[in-house]
């Protein structure tokens, strides 16, 4: 579980994505040649495994939500541009992590005022995202400057590696979606040990939270023949849910989303593979929302594309929760389905539909 704490800790949101690539790119050094390892220009990290088959994209992305500094007031506060999807309700009252161009962190807290000094009129409507703002501790906007604080710098949550109750379930900040990178290098590392007939790219992409751009320009550079995004899905076994799609049940396959109707042939090969090897499995589906799958599936002449996702507890909020069961077995049938992928079957997949 080591290398899930790090992943969820380190800080990385959409366009500052440089720590985790580092941290990937390493990994990926200790199992290809540093010379199967390259970039597109804005900054995803692309991995390749393999010299002959067809071309298997494998993508997670490496940016979590989080906010931009855009003004520090005089009396020392901070004003704050959110980076994706966040919802207000979720944001007050929690610590953050401001990180200045120089590496410096330095702890703050999103302001709320006590509930003693409320209007009637403020209790009944929730606080704008527009008028909240980061406290660090000083009391001017030299103090904040002499600290290193610039405007343009990165805010991410701050909270650290949990293991919870009953030993499975994890509590952390960015699975969403650090754990689709934890996933593609677990696979890669399997797929060291075991044959497998294809040429498979294993990629971190940058800003999927703001509209899937590292992996629109990671793939027009593979032209991957299969797609496959690495991601989290929403667990839907909380009060107030439907209960369909449990924790520790197994990984989620989304049946369609706001970016990607997923591919019938490959669903039903992934199905198909899943049964063969008694790994659980579940269906889901979203209204909105997209994961990297979304992009890859329409570079150059297309791919059959999937979105193959864990199931996660309170994802765009300062922390969520995942299963280390459905992470294990994520990769067990990624593995599985990677080690069948030939041509043939490929080609039969892409035409299935």
């Amino acid at each position: 579980m080591n290398e899930l704490k790090i992943l969820s800790e380190l800080n990385g949101i959409s366009g500052h994505e440089k720590a985790v690539r580092e941290y990937l790119t390493e990994q990926f050094s200790q199992i290809v040649s540093l010379d199967s390892v390259s970039y597109d220009n804005l900054g995803s990290v692309i991995v390749k495994k393999g010299n002959k088959g067809p071309k298997i994209a494998l993508a997670g992305h490496m940016d979590e939500i989080g906010m931009i500094i855009t003004r520090i007031t005089d009396d020392g506060y901070m004003r704050f541009q959110t980076v994706g999807g966040w919802w207000g309700q979720v944001m007050l009252a929690q610590q953050m992590t401001i990180t200045t161009q120089e590496g410096k962190t330095i702890r703050a807290i999103m302001g709320s005022k006590p509930p003693h000094i409320l209007s009637a009129e403020e209790r009944k409507n929730p606080v704008k995202i527009e008028d909240m703002y980061l406290d660090i501790g000083v009391t001017t906007k030299d103090e904040a400057e002499a600290l290193g604080i610039r405007i343009g710098d990165m805010v991410t949550p701050a909270i650290p590696f949990q293991v919870m109750a009953n030993g499975d379930f994890l509590l952390g900040k960015a699975w969403d979606n650090r754990i689709g990178c934890a996933i593609i290098l677990e696979t890669l590392r399997r797929l060291q040990i075991v044959p497998h007939p294809n040429v498979i790219y294993g990629i971190g992409t940058v800003q999927e939270e703001v509209g899937l751009r590292g992996a629109k320009t990671a793939a027009n550079i593979i032209e991957p023949d299969i797609s496959i995004a690495l991601d989290v899905g929403i667990a839907k076994d909380t009060p107030g849910t439907d209960g369909s799609v449990k924790m520790g049940k197994g990984p989620q396959i989304m049946l369609v989303d706001g970016g990607l109707v997923g591919h019938v042939g490959l669903r039903s090969f992934f199905l198909e593979v899943a049964k063969k090897h008694d790994i659980p499995i579940q269906l889901d589906y979203l209204t909105g929302g997209a994961t990297d799958a979304g992009a890859m599936h329409l570079a150059s002449a297309g791919s059959p594309a999937i979105s193959l996702c864990i199931p996660s507890r309170y994802i765009h909020s300062h922390t969520s929760v995942i299963s280390y069961q459905d992470f294990k077995h994520c990769v067990d049938l990624l593995v599985n389905v990677l080690q069948e992928l030939d041509e043939e079957r490929v080609k039969t997949i892409t035409y299935f539909s």
